[in-house]
């Protein structure tokens, strides 16, 4: 896991920088190391797998870059480090969507620890994404119609009762159903909740 992984280190100290990056490496992961929150988001484009910020900064501290990345909706797991008196702002760092927060001076063991946590939940995160993207593409498939009865279905209603409820015939409701399975490419009644809940997790169903 930790070969193909990049950890971001956002750190106003050089010598927290750079001890890091030597820790970091040593474990096996790559590392972009940057001097400020603002230099670090200039980067646009963001492929790393985790970033580890301190949370006391110039111009941008760590909870106001959590809640930047959040703002822009980028999925990427934060991990905070505070120094002495910090922990509240680590906390609503926290509350904001950080993984966790580390506190100087820190221990080797356990830094790494929460990275590789970090980076797992990250994973799941982005497998969870794929999957709601991927429900809301079936879902522009269906008919204005077939959305009506996939609703029906979904919350559990049998033909009959979505037909009454739909002001159509259970045969019609059949026949949507059918379409709605082929579309979708769902085995079973539990396929389409399935990627009714995914899409849901996006807003869009």
């Amino acid at each position: 896991m930790t070969g193909k992984s990049l950890i971001y280190v956002v750190d106003d100290d050089v010598d927290v920088r750079d001890s890091l990056r030597i820790l970091l490496e040593s474990a096996g992961f790559g590392v972009k190391d940057f001097g400020g929150a603002k230099e670090f988001l200039a980067e646009g484009v963001f492929t790393g797998t985790c970033l580890v910020a301190d949370i006391r900064m110039p111009e941008m501290d760590g909870l106001e870059l959590q809640e930047e990345l959040v703002r822009r909706k980028l999925s990427l797991p934060v991990i905070i480090i505070t120094g002495h008196g910090d922990v509240p702002l680590a906390v609503r760092a926290m509350k904001a969507g950080a993984i966790d927060f580390i506190e100087k001076p820190f221990d080797d063991e356990n830094l790494l620890s929460s990275i590789r946590r970090a980076i797992e939940i990250g994973q799941q995160v982005r497998t969870r994404e794929a999957e709601a993207a991927a429900a809301e593409r079936l879902l522009t498939l269906l008919t204005p119609r077939e959305r009506d009865v996939l609703d029906q279905l979904v919350i559990g209603r049998s033909n009959k009762v979505a037909a009454y409820e739909l002001g159509i015939s259970p045969r019609t409701v059949e026949i949507h159903r059918a379409h709605i399975m082929d579309k979708m490419n769902a085995r079973s009644l539990s396929d389409l909740v399935r990627i009714s809940l995914a899409a849901q997790s996006r807003g869009l169903a």
